[in-house]
């Protein structure tokens, strides 16, 4: 991406909004009233279109009951399989690589209960040491399965700063030990974007199986799995993918592993065509839909089919591209308003546009929790990271680069009048 010189005024960020080639998109979105609302790397917003899909399956629902099953539009028993078609694009994989089941942590589960088999003296699994909790909660549980202490067997990759990982020190983690390798694509606090090419390409060659966890990329930032020869990858639906509050997770699985059984066996993963013989004995489908556990969430299902098909039609890399610049943008104005005294701000996400996710890791050496709830009270919502990170993501479908100019001027208009000394700093349920 060509690096622009940008500008600190307002009338500069209303010139960049006019120009914005995706600036319709906002309007397809159910934006909160007197809101400037930038937390869509934690829950995305609800569109006009996922509303048209809902309403679609709730008519199916109320008209044709158990019908649906077979006679809606598409009909619910194939819902999962063609999610995973739509998102497969999204992702650079094959149609039958990818389904939408389950959640994110079950299905780290199904797959790394899958492909991990330590034999020999491959035994370990290597993750990082700034990963989401759910991650590693479920590598634990997967190595203690086999009888093995997680203590010994779970090595993490750490981090110098608290911010970043070096990827110099994953590769040379990937010891003769390692059996598998689960890593995030973008690291949660900071928005650090690895390389998942690179890394895979130094996984294969030292024939350990790699996977990612791509919930806070996919729908912000482009994949291209197969040409990369990822071994599996999971991601979440709400964040970036806007399909709502606990919308279906999504799995990818490369084909080479279509022949391998599922660790957890489920109905749904039964092939398509015999699932109604209601044999006891497991035939799993060919293809990530395999996989699959329970019956799935229709109603989620749905939600999630109208968010998909609006990314879709504003393109991926138009996305990216938007999303970059306007992280580039708030890069700039906090570094030319909020850096010096009494201000204190600095940036924790890697500045170099190719190392970035879609968010910004806004650093303070104190008081960030308290400056997050004035936010919060001005109708401002970002979302805090203990113990000083305010994350910042600027969507690119439904924000304006004038709602980034305003947060810096808000911040800056908090700190003046020292607001965020009204709040107690005693952290909520999510802070």
């Amino acid at each position: 991406m060509r690096q622009r010189r940008f500008e600190t005024d307002r009338e500069y960020a209303e010139k960049l909004d006019r120009e914005d080639p995706l600036r319709s998109f906002r309007s397809r979105f159910h934006i909160p009233t007197d809101t400037i609302y930038l937390d869509g790397n934690s829950l995305g917003l609800l569109s006009h279109d996922t509303e048209r899909t809902l309403h679609r399956v709730l008519g199916e629902w109320r008209t044709l009951g158990i019908r649906g099953w077979l006679e809606g539009t598409p009909p619910w028993f194939y819902f999962a399989e063609r999610l995973g078609e739509t998102a497969a694009g999204l992702v650079g994989a094959l149609p039958e690589e990818v389904v939408a089941t389950g959640t994110t942590t079950l299905n780290i589960h199904a797959l790394v209960g899958t492909l991990y088999r330590p034999e020999g003296g491959r035994t370990k699994i290597l993750a990082g040491a700034l990963d989401f909790p759910t991650d590693i909660y479920a590598l634990k549980s997967q190595i203690e399965l086999r009888g093995l202490d997680s203590t010994d067997h779970l090595v993490l990759v750490p981090s110098s700063d608290g911010r970043l990982i070096d990827e110099e020190t994953i590769v040379s983690l990937m010891t003769d030990e390692i059996a598998l390798i689960l890593l995030p694509s973008v690291l949660y606090r900071s928005g650090q974007l690895l390389d998942i090419g690179r890394l895979t390409g130094e996984a294969r060659r030292r024939g350990i199986c790699i996977g990612f966890d791509c919930s806070h990329s996919v729908g912000a930032v482009p994949h291209r799995f197969d040409d990369d020869d990822v071994d599996f990858a999971v991601w979440c639906s709400y964040k970036y993918l806007n399909g709502g509050p606990g919308s279906p997770a999504f799995l990818y699985l490369n084909k080479r592993h279509f022949g391998r059984e599922p660790a957890l066996a489920g109905w749904f993963g039964y092939v398509k065509e015999r699932q109604f013989d209601m044999s006891l004995e497991f035939e799993h489908a060919r293809s990530a839909g395999g996989w699959q556990i329970s019956s799935p969430s229709i109603l989620g299902s749905t939600a999630v089919e109208g968010a998909l098909n609006l990314i879709i039609e504003a393109g991926l890399e138009n996305i990216r591209s938007k999303s970059l610049a306007m992280t580039s943008y708030l890069i700039h104005l906090v570094d030319s308003m909020l850096t010096g005294a009494p201000y204190g701000f600095s940036i924790g996400t890697p500045r170099e546009p190719g190392r970035r996710g879609g968010h910004v890791a806004l650093e303070r050496g104190s008081e960030a929790m308290r400056i997050n709830e004035a936010l919060k009270a001005r109708g401002v919502i970002p979302d805090f990271r203990p113990p000083n990170i305010i994350r910042i993501a600027p969507v690119a479908l439904y924000n304006t680069y004038g709602e980034v100019w305003q947060l810096v001027h808000h911040l800056r208009e908090i700190i003046d009048g020292k607001e965020y000394e009204r709040f107690s700093g005693e952290r909520g349920l999510i802070p």
